[in-house]
């Protein structure tokens, strides 16, 4: 067990470093969160609030988590209000609307999202747990962003080691309209090491970067990295929990970042059937 998850952590771990030998997309700062393999069950529906204040920051516009923006990173609070509903036994659906409050203003709207989310195969048929994720995204330009519409695909890797889950989500976005449009895609990264301690009380870490342009890597003072350890779990009445210090491992990167996830879940009724006996995608 111990070999296994030192085996685990190593492995995250050196992902995080050989990222960082690169060089950033933008961190999504309206969603600090990993993906895990498992998706909504079919005919619940989820309300999620992901919520992110800056409390050190930039001074400055473009730089931090609001690079592509024109109002400074610093003393700014990134908020995604999401619903999702689970379609089948692997696919689930997620409509975001988020909103941001620079210092010294009021929330402004920020932007829409879209998404699709599936799973491939049962739990443990592959070695690894394997998922997908699906985005359109809309963004107020150009106070928090200089990109109309981005598209952004994230494959879902999931294994459990007893106690210990680590997750990768390896980014993949390309801006669809606007400054950008012309070039290929950019890659980032969520990653996370869970250890499932108590239903209610349980500790991790995860990890948040980007590297810029595949074939054309930002500079490394220009890149955004951070390491937040958490604490996450579940609490009374289908209340779950994830909150945590962010903290900037680059120039590029605010310097702390305080997030506070709170999610939320009930059945409402399903509008389709099963999945297919063997089905591995629906």
């Amino acid at each position: 067990m111990g070999k296994r998850c030192g085996l685990a952590i190593g492995s995250s771990l050196l992902a995080i470093a050989l990222l960082a030998g690169h060089a950033a997309a933008q961190v999504d700062p309206y969603e600090f969160e990993v993906y895990p393999y498992a998706t909504e069950p079919r005919g619940m529906i989820e309300v999620e609030s992901d919520n992110a204040v800056v409390a050190n920051g930039h001074g400055h516009a473009g730089t931090g988590t609001n690079d592509a923006g024109t109002y400074p990173s610093q003393g700014m609070w990134y908020t995604g209000e999401a619903l999702t509903y689970g379609l089948t036994d692997r696919i689930e659906a997620a409509a975001y609307v988020t909103f941001a409050q620079p210092s010294g203003h009021g929330f402004w709207w920020a932007g829409d999202k879209l998404r699709l989310r599936g799973r491939f195969f049962d739990e443990e048929t592959l070695p690894v747990n394997l998922g997908w994720y699906a985005e359109l995204e809309w963004h107020k330009t150009p106070q928090f962003d200089n990109a109309d519409l981005e598209f952004e695909l994230k494959p879902i890797v999931e294994k459990d080691f007893g106690r210990l889950s680590v997750i990768l989500n390896p980014v993949f976005e390309k801006p669809l309209y606007g400054r950008g449009h012309d070039q290929g895609f950019e890659f980032g990264y969520r990653n996370g090491v869970y250890y499932r301690w108590l239903r209610y009380f349980s500790p991790g870490v995860e990890v948040y970067g980007g590297v810029g342009l595949i074939d054309d890597a930002d500079p490394l003072t220009d890149q955004q990295h951070y390491i937040f350890p958490v604490l996450w779990g579940q609490l009374p009445h289908g209340i779950e929990y994830n909150v945590g210090p962010g903290f900037g491992l680059t120039s590029g990167s605010d310097h702390v970042i305080v997030k506070f996830n709170l999610e939320m879940e009930t059945f409402i009724g399903s509008l389709f059937g099963s999945s297919p006996e063997g089905s591995w995608v629906f």
